[in-house]
């Protein structure tokens, strides 16, 4: 993958890398989770994704990351700022979102390819970095060899910011997906 430009001159998108990136993705996944659990389904939702956001599911977490990209490097990609370059901001995230698609491997999963996380910090939303990363992830699905040729994802019909983008990108309802709370 090349790295391309998004709207705002200081951003780009590249290929996550585990050994300068794991620590910053890791914020962005607990951004991921957290943004999950609130807004869309109550104080109890939220409460389920807070608790599990411990020490040992992040290792877990990243060891999946590097697994995965261990079978295809350009399955995170990762939306760089050049802000933490900048004097005045020694201590600014330099990731500014991500998009993972799970590696072919995994694609029996749906029969198709699978749009695992898409996440962009808020303070970089509206500057097209989720349209970047979107691109990102659709050229990955598109090189995979797949059953049927579709990039399915799990968004929360409740979620109408989400919805609109995914619907923006050409994304169309496919089935419910229904679950039961394991004992």
């Amino acid at each position: 993958m090349t790295d391309e430009s998004t709207d705002d001159a200081a951003l780009r998108t590249r290929p996550y890398d585990p050994e300068r990136d794991a620590e910053e993705l890791w914020d962005l996944k607990r951004g991921f989770e957290l943004g999950l659990g609130s807004g869309t389904g109550g104080d109890d939702k939220q409460a389920e994704y807070e608790a599990k956001l411990t020490d040992e599911y992040a290792e877990r977490y990243l060891d999946w990351v590097f697994w995965c990209t261990k079978h295809d490097p350009r399955c995170v990609t990762v939306a760089e700022t050049n802000e933490s370059e900048s004097d005045d901001e020694d201590d600014a995230p330099s990731l500014a979102g991500y998009a993972f698609v799970l590696p072919q491997q995994l694609a029996m999963i749906w029969d198709a390819a699978v749009l695992n996380e898409i996440y962009v910090r808020p303070e970089h939303r509206g500057t097209g970095v989720a349209d970047d990363l979107m691109d990102a992830a659709i050229a990955v699905a598109e090189g995979q060899d797949l059953p049927l040729d579709r990039l399915v994802l799990d968004v929360d019909r409740e979620n109408d910011r989400a919805g609109a983008f995914y619907e923006r990108h050409g994304f169309e309802h496919w089935g419910e997906m229904v679950a039961r709370k394991l004992e």
